[in-house]
């Protein structure tokens, strides 16, 4: 498959002829006598193609309270928050220049003076409560995490008092959710908001584009592009010829199959291993994975270690838990089923799964053993890793039924339609282990689409969640880990390898380990 996509690839791209897309360097006629035009052309511009800037991933907009809306604010240079992460995942203040943990429940935020929102208005404590009060109302997700019970400001202060004590709440004050807006000037029917940060969004066409000004009166240095665009591209192959022939100057989710093509003088590539995991949560409302043999014997199926090197193309790493060996909690802490297809067929002749027929599917009590994988297309690796499945567990008695489709999120919901839900998710963003666990595994969570329970993951849950000592925190993680491995409940095929891909003349584009800041003020051709 790979060599027959990069041959394919590389041919499209010797046909092709640079299309004037950047214009950066190209002037009309019309440019070369009129002033105010060529004014105009000496403008730096930049475009960026993603796959994962659309309405399948939860990101329709820039509007951090809307979905997964942050990560497109504070991926394009649109939002800031008040703490973020360094390059090695330590915090650090952003909008806020220090604060105090006054009680268990009481933190005292001081923020950086002379920031200003891209509308005109100072951000100042009576902002950032605005933003943060709206946000705890119509993001769920955020009002589980931050559990405010009050705020209060003054000044350039902000007093955070939570309901219960909160441990990670600077960590998760640097979510994408987090990002802080101008709640006075409102969010445009498109779902554009004003932030803090170098650009300033102006036009959003969701599933298309998004164009973006320089921030003229950014706090924290000066950002080097006048006009940017973000463009929507979900497809891999035309993300690969947009890049090969000019049309855009960077790209973030370029298939893996497409990167000897760029492996050269003329492109940069930009890389750092990251949190993200393509990993797969069991439905435990299904026949079929409601059953431990059956969760068993995926995990013992899928070849993690092909797939990386195959079709990952060495881009990854093989997973064991939720987080990747160089995290104090990581995989190396925890253990879980490792590739073993004779194995797993013991496992399920065990539990009464045999081919009585012997058309290669297993039955039991008259059910066959049909796998309705579940997954999207977006994450050009996600179809890869199905196809990848479908054939080492066919081999032990599964018939793989694959549904990669845009419309995932709408199926998920119904229990009775899917049997494993594989996605990508960046497990530790916020730099902090609690995350994963209550985005995902617990009964109050989100995002557990499995429906999946475990009184002992509720009870160390309940420990992490009032335990403010870092060491303690890392020993309840691996607990937690343990736990779902040992139930089966997900099965953790691959940490990806983050990059961005752009042309050489591109400076500034530097891939992050939590997976956020892309789009900043030191972006740059040259």
């Amino acid at each position: 498959m790979k060599k027959r996509v990069f041959s394919r690839l590389l041919a499209l791209g010797l046909a092709l002829t640079v299309l004037a897309g950047c214009g950066n360097n190209q002037e009309t006629t019309q440019q070369k006598t009129d002033p105010s035009q060529e004014a105009s052309a000496e403008k730096k511009t930049f475009v960026f193609g993603d796959t994962t800037f659309n309405a399948e991933n939860g990101i329709a907009d820039i509007n951090p309270h809307n979905n997964s809306g942050g990560w497109a604010c504070i991926r394009y240079g649109v939002g800031e928050t008040l703490f973020r992460l360094t390059d090695s995942m330590e915090l650090e203040p952003w909008l806020a220049k220090s604060y105090e943990r006054v009680d268990e429940n009481t933190w005292v935020l001081t923020l950086q003076d002379g920031v200003t929102f891209t509308s005109g208005r100072a951000m100042d404590g009576e902002a950032v409560k605005e933003c943060l009060e709206a946000l705890a109302d119509t993001h769920v997700r955020a009002a589980g995490d931050l559990h405010i019970q009050e705020i209060t400001a003054s000044g350039q202060t902000v007093t955070i008092k939570t309901e219960v004590p909160v441990p990670a709440l600077l960590n998760y004050l640097t979510d994408p959710y987090g990002c802080i807006i101008d709640m006075e000037a409102g969010v445009s029917p498109e779902g554009i908001v004003s932030g803090t940060g170098p650009y300033e969004a102006v036009s959003l066409v969701t599933d298309t584009s998004l164009s973006l000004v320089k921030n003229e009166n950014y706090w924290n240095g000066d950002p080097r592009i006048d006009e940017i665009t973000v463009r929507t591209i979900s497809d891999g192959d035309t993300l690969t010829m947009a890049l090969q022939s000019g049309e855009i100057d960077a790209a973030y989710g370029m298939p893996y199959a497409s990167y000897p093509l760029f492996e050269n003088d003329a492109y940069t590539i930009s890389g750092c291993a990251t949190s993200r995991v393509f990993f797969g949560a069991m439905n435990f409302e299904s026949e079929i994975t409601s059953d431990p043999a059956v969760r068993r014997a995926i995990a013992m199926g899928i070849d993690k270690d092909s797939f990386v090197e195959v079709l990952l193309g060495g881009n990854g790493y093989p997973a064991t838990g939720v987080f990747p060996d160089n995290f104090s909690f990581g995989g190396d802490s925890v253990t879980a089923e490792t590739y073993d297809p004779e194995g797993a067929k013991q496992v399920l002749e065990a539990a009464g799964w045999v081919d009585a027929d012997g058309d290669g599917v297993r039955e039991k009590d008259g059910k066959k053993l049909v796998l309705r994988w579940l997954t999207y297309p977006s994450r050009q690796e996600l179809p890869l890793l199905a196809e990848a499945a479908q054939d080492s567990l066919g081999k032990i008695g599964f018939r793989v039924e694959v549904n990669s489709t845009a419309d995932h999120g709408r199926i998920c919901a119904d229990p009775d339609a899917w049997d494993i839900y594989v996605s990508a998710m960046v497990t530790a963003p916020t730099g902090d282990p609690e995350y994963f666990f209550t985005y995902h595994c617990l009964d109050a969570s989100s995002s557990n689409d499995g429906h999946y329970h475990s009184d002992r993951l509720e009870e160390l849950a309940a420990q992490m969640a009032r335990t403010f000592d870092t060491e303690e925190r890392a020993r309840l993680a691996i607990q937690m880990q343990q736990t779902i491995l040992d139930d089966n409940a997900y099965v953790f095929c691959s940490h990806l390898r983050m990059s961005m891909i752009s042309r050489a003349n591109v400076t500034g584009l530097t891939a992050h380990p939590s997976d956020y800041y892309e789009i900043t003020a030191d972006l740059d051709i040259v």
